[in-house]
């Protein structure tokens, strides 16, 4: 048995009524909240009680809806390039990708993110050279390593150059061997337990590198195994433009063709969608993970946040692949989802608490686990961050949430993942962020090299 109080902190809830309490407390026993409420904790016997002084604020943990781990040993690459441009100069790179640096790079990755408040982690991983090893079991050791949760989405390619996709031929898989790969994984690691580390989903790459096929027989397996289906849509003008002369409709209708609308869906970026696939977004209940950073960092354009949100779609914030977020963190996203949808929409186009909703709650319901992550709510599982705000960085502004969102990223004090302590005092607790680092850069230096 273990029970922790926090308190000395304002407490953000992401409740369905939005609760606040300027000074509040939060009681962890063992994985799960048992308590989130006004003033100090009740008087009891705690393994510890963690006061800040009213310099905190405690919020659920951040939940990363998108991102591409493997990418953290090829940052800097591109750094001027549009999409397609910037593909085409990493693909051969990554077609050098085995077990080993896909291991290096995703524990750096998640050690990044669960230092930037992120306890939740969507990895699409869709690089599957021949004779690279388990991919998948890498990215498993390491999202124990680090301690958050991943749902690692297992991506495929069987579209190559030679039939007018992207990718070199030599990096795509063939349709069947995709969709066994697949299936191998959900069978092996996903786990449909409450307080699951691991979840397997669905993720062929994107329409202009994968098949027909591909994409209708993901769709049938997810659905056959239960499990949750992700891809790309509508990130560039480029892709509407490729879709439209070769299916002869846009991104979007391509989708709701072949069945990928739903409640068990969420796509990545939906940065160019016209109204009518917005409205039907929000019917079918698809969710969407934003990627305000790596959208600016490639100039694709801002996505329609607030219109998604009005229709009803589930909209939750990624990070994308940190060789198009050089960053790597989640806590930034909060400011940038938040910048971008007002230069879209005006200033009352997404407010500081809607942000933060995108980031946990918003997360969460895209990942189907809002009835277990997202808020801090009695019986939910004990993911939350104590942000630092006792620095010169936040020190008078009056709204703690307005601090997190509008101000520079804070330190967290504390990262719980299931009651387990990942981040201790700003730093990891969970492994050592040197060896970490050396890792990292043995194996990019190797990647780089053999260009």
């Amino acid at each position: 048995m273990s029970r922790i109080a926090i308190q000395g902190v304002a407490v953000s809830t992401v409740d369905a009524e939005g609760t606040d309490h300027l000074d509040g407390h939060v009681v962890v026993e063992n994985e799960l909240i048992t308590a989130a409420g006004p003033g100090p904790a009740p008087d009891g016997d705690y393994d510890e009680r963690l006061d800040l002084g009213g310099l905190g604020l405690v919020t659920p943990g951040l939940v990363n809806t998108h991102h591409h781990l493997y990418q953290w040993a090829t940052r800097g690459l591109a750094a001027d390039s549009t999409l397609f441009q910037w593909l085409v100069e990493l693909y051969p790179i990554w077609g050098r990708l085995d077990a080993e640096s896909t291991h290096a790079a995703a524990t750096a990755g998640l050690a990044k993110l669960a230092l930037s408040g992120c306890t939740t982690v969507a990895d699409h991983h869709y690089v599957f050279p021949s004779d690279s090893g388990d991919q998948v079991e890498a990215l498993v050791a390491a999202t124990g390593r680090i301690g958050v949760r991943s749902h690692i989405v297992r991506g495929s390619m069987d579209r190559g150059e030679s039939d007018g996709g992207l990718p070199p031929d030599n990096l795509v898989e063939d349709t069947e061997a995709a969709l066994l790969g697949t299936e191998q994984a959900i069978d092996r690691y996903h786990d449909t337990a409450k307080n699951a580390h691991v979840r397997i989903a669905a993720g062929p790459c994107s329409p202009f590198t994968v098949s027909r096929a591909l994409m209708t027989g993901a769709a049938e397996l997810a659905r056959r195994k239960g499990v949750r289906l992700h891809t790309h849509l509508a990130e560039t003008l480029d892709e509407e433009e490729q879709c439209l002369a070769e299916e002869g409709c846009t991104p979007a209708e391509y989708a709701d063709d072949m069945g990928w609308l739903g409640d068990d869906v969420w796509l990545a970026h939906t940065v160019h969608l016209a109204p009518s696939a917005i409205v039907r977004m929000g019917k079918t209940r698809t969710g969407s993970a934003h990627c305000p950073t790596s959208n600016g960092r490639l100039g694709t354009g801002i996505a329609p946040v607030r219109d998604l949100l009005d229709a009803g779609a589930p909209v939750g914030l990624g990070v994308d692949g940190a060789a198009s977020n050089e960053d790597g963190g989640l806590g930034v996203e909060l400011h940038s989802a938040l910048l971008q949808a007002r230069q879209r929409g005006g200033p009352q186009a997404l407010t500081v608490r809607e942000a933060l909703w995108l980031g946990t709650m918003g997360g969460a319901r895209c990942l189907g686990r809002e009835s277990e992550i997202g808020s801090l709510e009695p019986g939910k599982l004990a993911d939350l961050v104590v942000w630092d705000l006792g620095g010169l960085d936040h020190a008078g502004i009056t709204d703690p949430v307005a601090a997190l969102v509008l101000g520079s990223a804070p330190r967290p004090h504390r990262v719980l993942v299931g009651g387990r302590t990942v981040v201790s005092a700003g730093g990891l607790e969970t492994a050592a962020i040197a060896a970490i680092a050396g890792d990292l850069r043995k194996v990019s230096a190797r990647l780089r090299e053999a260009r």
